[in-house]
């Protein structure tokens, strides 16, 4: 799995012109999922995710996580995630996963976020949206399950 993470003020998605998901203060979640990707890489992306301390304490530093701060999380399917753009100029996506896996997983994803007290917003699996984000800092880290 991959997650492109960003810290937000505010963020929100919408598909056909209709708000889907919107959040405030915490982070926007950019999800990829291959087919090799399951519970293990779940419950990985999940706890790192959650304990992440990328948010000011009183002092400036980086040093709080969504939980104190009291933020949420939009996240947002993005098969793109796996473009392979090493031949030609038309990336390739074959290394994204199945779409049926990819939705399973994405869902179990949110699921285990929610079921640690984390309030979750999300976009539609596979559709066109609109995402509109107020990165904050700017923050944004990458994780990647093959380099855990």
């Amino acid at each position: 799995m991959r997650v492109v993470l960003q810290k937000v003020k505010q963020a929100s998605v919408s598909i056909n012109g209709k708000v889907h998901g919107k959040i405030g203060q915490g982070f926007v979640l950019l999800v990829g999922v291959q087919d090799s990707d399951g519970q293990e890489e779940i419950d990985y992306l999940a706890h790192k995710i959650h304990k992440l301390r990328v948010f000011e304490d009183d002092n400036d530093k980086l040093n709080l996580d969504i939980d104190t701060v009291g933020g949420s999380i939009l996240s947002i399917s993005q098969f793109t995630l796996y473009a392979d753009t090493r031949k030609g100029n038309r990336p390739s996506f074959t290394g994204a996963g199945e779409p049926s896996h990819a939705n399973q997983i994405y869902e179990q994803f949110n699921d285990k976020l929610r079921d640690a007290g984390l309030d979750v917003q999300t976009g539609v699996f596979g559709a066109d949206m609109l995402v509109d984000i107020q990165n904050d800092g700017p923050v944004t880290i990458l994780f990647d399950t093959e380099n855990k």
